[in-house]
């Protein structure tokens, strides 16, 4: 099933007054990263934010009430970083690279040692609750390999081959889903996490570019390179409530439509509402339940690789570079390298009652 949200072209969203955001108070972070930003997350227990880059870096900031931000951390890959996220306590961050690594940096003694490895690129890295085991780290590798690893070891605690490189992965709660070259989604229950519970073709038809967990962990978000975003359920008895929408588009007075890669989808904390974020330059806050979009915002005039809200939802973090989606020979020096600081208002990402019926 495939649905439209609010027209099929940013602009029109962004024309009528009440779904028109406004960028005017966004603050950009200092000292930016050196090259592409690659990935973003934000602790779950103060207001930090951690960037990866194409630079190799890793950089973590402390973001004050006021949006300004402080430069606290700094540590190195090999390679292009590729991925970051937090533990759950905040006081660590895990990071994946171009150099088939994962490394961890510890903010209480200031050090990064590598804590995992995979015979191709760390495409994706996340921190979890494993059931009976305490804190575990996931990595995804171009290697065709899910690994997970107990930090107190070096050698992995268990390895799950994939069918196809692994582009992207995300965890809630027991839920973790994987999406992978060709187009496959797979569903890992982690109480049994060395099993794929379920494998499907992604309902899109072009590259599956990222995928992102409800919060309640029934279902996901994939988005593709061809700027269309799909709801899944996990629990077949939800088939019926799977669709998918048109997202990141532009329809020029030629009539033919210019297609966008969704880039980054991140489910508001509070709300469940989720952000799309694109090629196009634009981010979108959208009501899964509704059907609904809720804001769409202006160009920014260069692509948005990455974004994610922080721990309460309050603000939207957004990277504007370059995202290698027309290759090296699109990249140039003037391509603006940024971290920018959206502050949310209420009724941006909260969902609207229902109309009252007549």
């Amino acid at each position: 099933m495939s649905t439209l949200f609010g027209g099929n072209t940013a602009s029109t969203a962004a024309s009528t007054n009440n779904t028109q955001g406004d960028l005017s108070k966004d603050v950009e972070v200092t000292s930016p990263p050196e090259d592409s930003v690659s990935d973003l997350s934000f602790s779950s227990q103060s207001e930090h934010l951690a960037v990866s880059s194409w630079d190799s870096k890793v950089r973590i900031y402390e973001i004050s009430e006021t949006g300004q931000s402080i430069g606290k951390a700094l540590y190195d890959h090999q390679a292009p970083a590729l991925s970051v996220h937090w533990s759950k306590d905040g006081t660590k961050v895990v990071s994946g690279g171009a150099d088939k690594a994962a490394r961890m940096f510890d903010l209480q003694s200031g050090q990064a040692t590598q804590v995992a490895a995979h015979d191709e690129p760390v495409s994706c890295v996340r921190m979890f609750q494993a059931p009976n085991a305490g804190e575990m780290l996931v990595t995804g590798s171009w290697d065709k390999t899910l690994k997970y690893w107990d930090l107190r070891q070096q050698q992995p605690a268990a390895m799950v081959q994939i069918q196809d490189r692994v582009y992207t992965l995300d965890v809630s709660q027991g839920l973790l889903v994987t999406g992978t070259a060709e187009r496959y989604i797979n569903v890992i229950n982690l109480a049994n996490p060395t099993a794929i519970f379920k494998t499907i073709q992604s309902p899109l038809k072009w590259q599956t570019r990222v995928v992102s967990c409800f919060p309640d962990a029934s279902g996901f978000a994939v988005g593709s390179i061809e700027g269309r975003c799909a709801i899944q359920y996990v629990d077949d008895k939800n088939a019926s409530m799977n669709f998918s929408f048109k997202c990141h588009r532009e329809t020029p007075s030629t009539g033919i439509a210019n297609v966008y890669s969704v880039n980054a989808i991140s489910f508001h904390p509070t709300f469940g509402t989720f952000s799309t974020a694109g090629s196009d330059g634009t981010f979108h806050f959208w009501d899964k339940d509704a059907k609904h979009r809720l804001k769409g915002f202006p160009s920014v005039n260069w692509s948005i690789p990455a974004a994610s809200f922080n721990r309460n939802g309050s603000i939207f973090a957004y990277a504007i570079s370059y995202d290698w989606s027309k290759g090296h020979q699109a990249n140039n020096p003037q391509y603006p390298i940024k971290v920018m600081l959206h502050p949310i208002k209420e009724d941006e990402a909260k969902p609207r009652p229902p109309a009252k019926k007549r």
